[in-house]
């Protein structure tokens, strides 16, 4: 379980800390020209999407972070799991169903993954 748990975690944070650098770098995102669906959400309150890179880089942080202190069994991992979980949702289409996946997970196998 915390093996399924590690791999989307990688996916997700492991995106969105690339991403990240990459529009700092490139001025756009990985992918199509077209953002994906989260973009909506940021352009509707008038946020320019290509200032974001640093945001993406602290958010693949931080789940770094959370694998970190749930391979190492740290005391605030489960907490911080359920918060980051929930801080990705935005994240559409496959940021928020790894994430609902994640939480999902932790909630219902916290005893058995140890946190």
């Amino acid at each position: 379980m915390k093996i399924l748990i590690t791999i989307l975690g990688i996916l997700n944070g492991g995106y969105m800390l690339l991403d990240g650098i990459y529009v700092l770098m490139r001025g756009k995102y990985i992918g199509p020209k077209k953002n994906g669906v989260w973009s909506i959400i940021f352009q509707k309150l008038n946020i320019d999407v290509f200032k974001l890179g640093p945001f993406f880089i602290l958010f693949g942080l931080l789940w770094f972070s959370w694998l970190f202190g749930l391979w190492t069994n740290q005391q605030w991992t489960f907490t911080f799991g359920i918060a980051i979980c929930i801080m990705t949702l935005w994240y559409l289409p496959i940021g928020t169903f790894f994430s609902l996946i994640i939480l999902s997970l932790i909630i219902f196998f916290r005893k058995k993954i140890g946190i």
